[in-house]
């Protein structure tokens, strides 16, 4: 057995760019969450780290327990954990209670590939893709598993459309033959769905340099910011509204991080948001309008 200190460490994961669809590269689903993970096996076991290095082995026993079961000697996968619905289909505000209660209900859906051996080139995505095929089953959906993440090539407008109909929250392409490599790269690249919805405006935020922020709440909750992307004419009207309708920082709905340079607003203003689809809170989100009849 290895000595614990030459055992492979964890890899900062390779960063998928943003938004393309070429035909020239290897289309799969993006799963929704945002429960990154790592899978490391060598001599001594299997392991399971979160995005940013933090050993989740106990918190994902079922999942470590099949990696040392497959036919290998020594990898790290790389990928996200979900927790699956009967269908396939993942249930993000299922995650937390599954990974506290029932970690035998969750499936880990590899996307990438790299052997563990230190000083060594990452192996090419296309082969990866055949060795986790072979080594996992391609289409498994088990819970409490590994799930190779099928893919087609070429067709990624129309690989987008389709995931965009089932409403899913986006896509990942990958350039065949390029290697994995850890940071930041074009050869993965990532394009997500987006959603137009109504949120309820609670105040504006505005920071030297930066665009005014909309802190929005969706059922009484809490559910982000949003930058004001509106017209100049609506803009006005807006900022005319918050003026006449301030309010206190409310109590219970707002994070308490949020500094007293934000001008909160009475209830009763609804706007227009675009959004990431999948994601708990707003993120990357912009204002598009409101209401005409809240807004007058």
């Amino acid at each position: 057995m290895r000595n614990a200190r030459e055992r492979p460490k964890f890899i900062r994961p390779l960063k998928p760019g943003r938004d393309a669809t070429s035909q020239r590269r290897l289309a799969e689903r993006d799963q929704v969450g945002r429960f990154r993970t790592q899978i490391i096996l060598d001599l001594a076991g299997a392991r399971a780290f979160s995005r940013n290095g933090f050993d989740w082995s106990t918190r994902y026993w079922p999942i470590v327990a099949t990696a040392e079961k497959l036919p290998a000697r020594a990898f790290i996968l790389d990928g996200k954990m979900i927790a699956p619905e009967p269908d396939g289909r993942p249930n993000f505000q299922q995650m937390h209670s599954r990974m506290t209660w029932n970690a035998e209900q969750l499936t880990a859906c590899i996307r990438g590939f790299r052997h563990s051996a230190p000083r060594r080139p990452g192996s090419s995505l296309a082969a990866s893709d055949r060795a986790q095929g072979e080594a996992m089953g391609p289409g498994q959906t088990r819970q409490g598993d590994l799930q190779y993440s099928e893919h087609v090539e070429g067709g990624g407008a129309a690989f987008f459309e389709a995931v965009e109909k089932m409403g899913l929250e986006g896509m990942v392409s990958k350039r065949r033959g390029s290697p994995y490599k850890t940071g930041k790269l074009d050869s993965w690249v990532k394009t997500k769905c987006w959603e137009l919805g109504e949120f309820e405006l609670l105040g504006i935020r505005r920071e030297s340099g930066k665009p005014a922020a909309a802190i929005m709440t969706r059922n009484g909750r809490y559910a982000g910011a949003a930058a004001v992307t509106l017209p100049s004419g609506l803009r006005e009207r807006l900022w005319q509204r918050v003026q006449a309708d301030r309010a206190t920082k409310p109590s219970k709905r707002v994070p308490r991080a949020f500094a007293d340079d934000v001008e909160w607003v009475k209830p009763g203003i609804t706007g227009r948001v675009k959004f990431l689809r999948g994601e708990h809170i707003l993120r990357h989100t912009s204002l598009e309008g409101f209401r005409e009849d809240l807004i007058d």
